[in-house]
């Protein structure tokens, strides 16, 4: 099957067809170069996202990765950063194999193809020009043959006419004979032309246009070839990372099998342990016997009682503190410090459906014995006191960790000497060094002078010195820390580290009061409202983030209130809002305006509608 022989007579259809071809190629080109930009995209996706979840240097996300399940999302991540770079891979064998290759092969088949069609062309105006020779030595022979007729009658004519001459007989002869021999040179010539032209078709035909569609066809078909050839370069070059990217994911899947939920539990255990006991019985509080206030005394009551109850049912009570929510203990500490207003005098007291409060002097609300240790004027020192403790709180760390639970605190003050102990050897190391190239300086006193390293070796011995007094001290730390652990018995142990700092700068604000106080006394009762204080400051911030007590009913506004004392909240005459807690018998109710602003209004001013759902609950 030859090209040459069976379309002889398709030059014009080979043209198309060809260029057809080195179209179809030329899209293949562009297909693998979009291939290529979409793996490139691809892979600087997976990177971008393999980036973005990687834990930041120096954050609290780094430490996360010490259980096992993150260090498996984190082994995850870097064989994802892997697979990306295996199609950054096939991206560049596919733009330097195909894509470069085929844009030269195409450079180099289109000069080809447009040699061959010329030689074509060339070939077709070669004959085209035969036959017009062809075609004019025809047209000649033939004029030549019908003038030499016409001059052969016209010779007969006149010789056969008696009246005409015997010169222009012979003239007319010798045209005759003229005639005849042009029309045998132009047959002659005619003859000879034909020869040649067939000899030219027969050539073109059989030699010149087989000869040039022959190598259209191998030209063809060496197209055909090499876009097989490439497509199978195309299935190699994703066959060849498949190994890689198999091993990138049998990655993931050890990484998946490493997770140990055992480890990552004990884990847990060592970052959260306090070291604390969990709390003791609570005492049974005898709310039969009625509270008495002594106003001559500075304490609640000289009884054993009366100290029971202020320390919340004694030791075991004590260690309920940390348990105290914060708006409950808030509650306590920010109400009203006085008795509630009567309601205006144009409105009677039954008009008003929950009535008047009257304060109760049998039972007084605890509410209002914290009020008098907020107000006494001995307790103001120790309030400074306590916001000097807030401050320190809110600001920088303790430099040794008293704010964390004990055995919290004992984890950060061994890292911190095993920190310590790092830097001291880096620094023996470093001293070492300067020590043994001021030796070769001693030996050899053309390298250097001895005396320049001097100061850079005191300088190292002066550092080293620092760090082993900065290491004694947390070393001693941490033995105090090491030695409380075990000893539970004793209440201070029992206590945080948390309130280590604040208590002692209570306490000693507190004993500077006694000693300028005008009796020289230090009552209990400053004692215990000092820890009281302290204890609620400090949860004050441990609860910062808790959520809103919930509305338990809603209520309407009698009257109009100008709440002016800290912990009131104004209202208006008929204005709606949510309460939040009911009169506790001081004859205060709290209610919310918004989300920020709540406070308490007299109970005789407003008009409660308590959800029973809510109050049950």
């Amino acid at each position: 099957m030859s090209w040459g022989t069976e379309l002889w007579d398709q030059f014009d259809n080979l043209e198309k067809h060809t260029q057809w071809g080195i179209d179809i190629l030329e899209k293949y080109i562009k297909f693998v170069k979009e291939r290529t930009e979409i793996e490139l995209s691809y892979a600087k996706q997976l990177r971008n996202l393999s980036k973005k979840y990687q834990p930041k240097k120096n954050s609290k996300e780094e430490e996360e990765y010490k259980y096992t399940a993150c260090k498996a999302f984190l082994s995850t991540l870097n064989e994802m950063n892997d697979y990306a770079g295996q199609h950054e891979v096939i991206s560049e064998n596919m733009t330097s194999q195909i894509t470069v290759d085929l844009m030269r092969y195409v450079q180099e088949l289109k000069q080809e193809r447009k040699s061959n069609f010329h030689d074509g062309r060339k070939a077709q105006q070669h004959i085209e020009t035969c036959w017009k020779q062809l075609e004019s030595s025809k047209r000649r022979f033939e004029r030549d043959c019908k003038e030499a007729d016409r001059a052969q009658q016209y010779f007969e004519k006149m010789d056969a006419d008696i009246n005409v001459t015997k010169a222009d007989v012979e003239k007319a002869r010798q045209q005759a004979q003229l005639r005849h021999q042009m029309a045998e040179d132009s047959k002659a010539d005619y003859s000879s032309i034909l020869q040649r032209f067939n000899q030219e078709q027969w050539e073109y035909y059989h030699t010149h246009i087989p000869n040039i569609f022959q190598k259209i066809q191998e030209m063809e078909e060496r197209r055909i070839v090499r876009i097989g050839e490439s497509m199978k370069t195309y299935a190699e070059v994703d066959r060849q990372v498949i190994p890689i990217i198999g091993k990138c994911l049998d990655g993931i899947v050890k990484a998946a099998e490493s997770i140990d939920q055992k480890n990552d539990s004990q884990l847990v255990v060592e970052a959260y342990k306090s070291g604390f006991e969990p709390p003791g019985d609570i005492e049974f509080e005898d709310y039969t016997q009625p509270m008495k206030r002594t106003v001559s005394e500075n304490s609640l009551s000289s009884s054993k009682e009366g100290k029971a109850e202020l320390k919340f049912g004694g030791k075991s009570r004590g260690k309920l503190w940390p348990f105290i929510k914060k708006n409950k203990l808030m509650s306590l500490l920010t109400s009203p410090h006085q008795p509630p207003p009567p309601p205006p005098a144009s409105a009677s007291p039954s008009a008003v459906p929950n009535g008047p409060q009257s304060p109760k002097q049998q039972k007084e609300p605890l509410s209002h014995r914290f009020n008098e240790f907020m107000t006494s004027k001995p307790k103001i020192h120790c309030f400074r006191s306590l916001k000097r403790g807030l401050s320190l709180k809110l600001g920088a760390t303790p430099e040794d960790f008293s704010n964390l639970p004990p055995e919290q605190r004992r984890k950060k003050l061994q890292q911190k000497v095993d920190d310590l102990n790092k830097e001291i050897q880096k620094e023996m190391d470093q001293r070492d060094a300067i020590t043994k190239m001021k030796d070769v300086y001693l030996k050899n006193p053309q390298m250097g002078d001895p005396a320049s390293l001097d100061h850079k070796l005191a300088e190292a011995t002066q550092n080293i010195e620092k760090l082993r007094l900065e290491t004694h001290k947390f070393e001693a730390w941490l033995a105090e820390v090491e030695g409380r652990l075990p000893a539970r018995s004793e209440q201070a142990r029992r206590q945080s580290g948390m309130y280590d700092g604040q208590t002692h700068q209570t306490v000693t604000n507190c004993a500077q009061d006694r000693e300028s106080s005008p009796d020289g006394s230090y009552t209990e009762e400053q004692s215990q409202e000092s820890e009281l204080k302290v204890l609620a400051a400090d949860f004050d911030d441990e609860f910062d983030d808790e959520e809103p007590l919930p509305a338990i009913g809603t209520c309407k506004a009698l009257y109009t209130f100008e709440g002016q004392n800290e912990g009131t909240i104004s209202v208006v005459e008929g204005e709606m809002l949510s309460v939040i807690e009911e009169d506790k018998g001081d004859g205060w109710t709290r209610i919310r305006r918004s989300e920020d602003e709540e406070g308490y209004v007299p109970t005789s001013y407003v008009e409660v509608y308590l959800d029973k759902n809510a109050k049950g609950s």
